[in-house]
């Protein structure tokens, strides 16, 4: 298998941040890419010129008339895909320069797979390498790949993935047919990427996982995602969203990946290590809605 691969870098503003992701795909190893930057209408700050300047004819920039939000702008980042797979990208996280390389050469050896997926490490604010909570436990319960690639489908790829979100959505490859098909969701804004994700599984797609580390992403406490988690509103999302899908799950005859879903269990725990934050932060009106999600 030959062919484009696809960038989608959906982003609000310029930043330095979002300058380094544009530079980590510019040094990438494969070269056959086209990097997509759909600006979402922010009022100043536009890396529109800054593109230009860079004067790569791989580089795409549009810009929306009016702002559509992170779930918009996903979704019509989707529809201006033109490669058989594509990357959608996060505006402040790095591809190491063999990102796109070996997610070359996975499709090459899983012509069959919907989702490939490396091993990513985490950075803070400051790109320095960082460990919080939630992203060692999804580093436990992530499929072992020491020993090679490792396939996942059916009831056992919903149920990793429902026990716990290991996958980094803007390092993933996609196979662009069926994530268009079935696209974004975006009632559940805060898990559009998990969404999509069962629901690949659900529509009998596979997913491959890799070992090699090639993306770094990049978590910060003063991220929206972050503020709506010591709130508790993420949280309250998340429980509408699991409970949908273990819904769907049952309908579907998977009774496994239904019960994981009901419980969603590393949310709840998730909710619990919020607790401390919020009230630190300022925020103790949201401790009522994280104890309630936690044991609700």
């Amino acid at each position: 298998m030959t062919g484009t691969i696809d960038v989608m870098l959906p982003y609000f503003g310029d930043s330095p941040h979002f300058r380094q992701a544009v530079e980590s795909v510019r040094a990438q190893t494969f070269t056959d890419w086209r990097l997509v930057c759909v600006e979402d209408a922010s009022p100043r700050g536009d890396a529109g010129p800054w593109l230009a300047e860079l004067g790569d004819d791989r580089i795409v920039h549009l810009r929306n008339d009016r702002n559509l939000g992170v779930a918009g702008n996903f979704a019509l980042c989707l529809t201006l895909v033109e490669a058989d797979h594509f990357v959608m990208m996060g505006s402040d996280d790095l591809m190491l320069a063999n990102h796109l390389a070996v997610l070359d050469d996975a499709r090459r050896r899983h012509p069959e797979a919907d989702l490939i997926q490396t091993r990513v490490e985490v950075i803070d604010d400051a790109g320095r390498v960082a460990r919080p909570l939630p992203d060692v436990v999804k580093a436990v319960l992530r499929p072992r790949t020491r020993r090679g690639d490792r396939e996942l489908s059916g009831e056992s790829f919903a149920s990793s993935l429902t026990r716990a979100d290991w996958a980094y959505f803007p390092s993933l490859l996609w196979r662009t047919d069926r994530a268009r098909r079935l696209g974004f969701d975006q009632r559940y804004a805060i898990a559009l990427d998990l969404g999509l994700i069962l629901d690949i599984a659900l529509d009998g797609g596979r997913m491959v996982v890799l070992d090699p580390l090639t993306f770094r992403y990049r978590r910060h406490r003063a991220s929206a995602s972050m503020a709506a988690a010591r709130t508790g509103e993420r949280f309250e999302q998340e429980r509408a969203f699991f409970l949908a899908y273990a819904t769907r799950f049952a309908e579907h005859g998977w009774r496994r990946a239904a019960r994981i879903a009901r419980w969603h269990v590393v949310s709840r725990l998730n909710a619990a290590s919020e607790v401390p934050g919020a009230l630190l932060h300022a925020r103790a009106g949201g401790v009522p809605r994280l104890i309630a999600h936690v044991f609700g």
